[in-house]
């Protein structure tokens, strides 16, 4: 029997997110953007929710290239309130958008988001062992001072909460249960 972390259950998004995704290390921009925009809308919601309209999030956001999202205007705005497969809440539209131009500039400056975001752990995925699910912390000093400094470049909905399960999802701390069949494999990967 294939031990999997608690949290994702039986339910075949969170199966399938956990086994090939969750923790595995992202060094893509256009990714990595998808990721910083769908924590923001997952913001007061339940992951499940946000993992259920990925695809429409992504046909939406024209596939999240952040150079289409960041050029949104007025009609972009409302063609995105309209469509019922993504959350329509005006201030997660916004957010997103206004987070795609912090990109751009966070690309002038670093080269890349890659280089930007990947620099908060040197580089390398920070391994935890966590025993239970209980001991996995909602924000850390790390996530504290990732946030601090997404907000000081202009973004939104990037509180450290959302920021740690970021840093979860993209890899850059391994939060597998060490009891997890994926804990070793994701470990390999950093």
């Amino acid at each position: 029997m294939i031990h999997r972390c608690e949290w994702c259950g039986t339910d075949p998004f969170y199966v399938a997110y956990h086994d090939e995704e969750w923790g595995v290390p992202v060094h893509d921009d256009r990714l990595l953007f998808e990721f910083l925009i769908l924590e923001g809308a997952q913001a007061g919601l339940s992951w499940s929710t946000i993992l259920k309209k990925r695809e429409n999030y992504r046909k939406a956001f024209d596939n999240f290239e952040v150079e289409c999202v960041a050029a949104y205007n007025d009609a972009d705005k409302q063609r995105l309130l309209a469509d019922a497969g993504i959350v329509r809440n005006r201030l997660k539209i916004d957010s997103a958008i206004r987070n795609a131009r912090a990109v751009l500039r966070i690309r002038e400056e670093f080269g890349s988001l890659d280089s930007y975001l990947w620099s908060f752990v040197d580089g390398t995925p920070v391994q935890n062992a966590w025993t239970s699910m209980a001991e996995l912390p909602a924000s850390t000093a790390l996530s504290d001072r990732m946030s601090k400094d997404l907000k000081k470049r202009g973004f939104n909905f990037v509180g450290s909460t959302i920021c740690y399960a970021f840093m979860q999802a993209v890899g850059m701390v391994n939060d597998h249960t060490t009891d997890c069949f994926r804990y070793r494999e994701v470990q390999k990967l950093g």
